[in-house]
């Protein structure tokens, strides 16, 4: 994200009528951060959630060593703080972008943190069906597809709704955190004006630009959970 610096001085807040021009930009960059994120997280830790659900007990293919494995990667991958996780793994974000800085290095650590956390709650969300639902799938004789995509993915979208709802929120903060190491959109536009440069307007305008986006996308969230519930 390139930022204008000439005009701006150590001390000296933005007058509100400029801040349009410094947070429209990295809003877009934090939506982009974000968008990108989702897709891969959807993408990857949906599969790996369904996979933990169906090497459980209750699943198509119990296996309790590969659920073992699979639960401990995913516990691994939720256990480190994210600025940890970010900093930690800064040469393999390097060897994967070839940058250290910018969108791109952002959404690698970003994707890393939220695939265990989305795989987990996919897992919760097909946990908490009732056994009679599942057995459909089987009674029917369908192949193990279609019995997750028609049967299990289908029955749980209320829930699907939810996780992807509270993800997006985890990962819009997290868009806030990596902006830390220059990776644009709010955060860095918050660390390089609000706290380096004691900017209280932009600081002032970065907080309430994420609260209003959480509170939008759980709106919609809630609202597409209760769409998808009904009968």
């Amino acid at each position: 994200m390139s930022l204008p610096t000439e005009s701006v001085t150590v001390g000296t807040d933005t007058p509100w009528s400029e801040l349009g021009s410094l947070m429209l930009p990295a809003y877009a960059e934090t939506w982009a951060m974000v968008g990108i994120v989702m897709v891969l997280v959807i993408i990857f830790g949906g599969i790996m959630g369904l996979a933990l659900f169906n090497t459980d007990r209750r699943g198509l293919f119990p296996h309790t060593q590969s659920h073992a494995t699979l639960s401990w990667i995913v516990n691994m991958g939720r256990s480190l703080p994210f600025l940890v996780l970010m900093a930690a793994i800064i040469p393999f974000t390097k060897w994967i972008t070839g940058t250290t800085i910018g969108i791109w290095a952002a959404v690698v650590p970003m994707t890393i943190a939220g695939i265990p956390f989305f795989a987990r709650l996919v897992q919760n969300a097909l946990n908490d069906l009732p056994m009679e639902n599942l057995a459909v799938g089987l009674v029917t004789g369908g192949s193990p597809l279609q019995i997750i995509g028609s049967t299990q993915v289908r029955e749980a979208l209320p829930a699907l709704a939810s996780a992807i709802t509270l993800n997006t929120i985890s990962m819009v903060e997290y868009s806030a955190i990596a902006g830390t190491i220059g990776a644009g959109g709010i955060g860095y536009l918050a660390v390089t004006y609000g706290y380096q440069r004691f900017d209280m307007n932009v600081m002032i305008a970065t907080i309430l630009a994420l609260i209003v986006t959480v509170q939008i996308v759980q709106f919609l969230g809630d609202r597409i959970a209760r769409a998808l519930a009904r009968p």
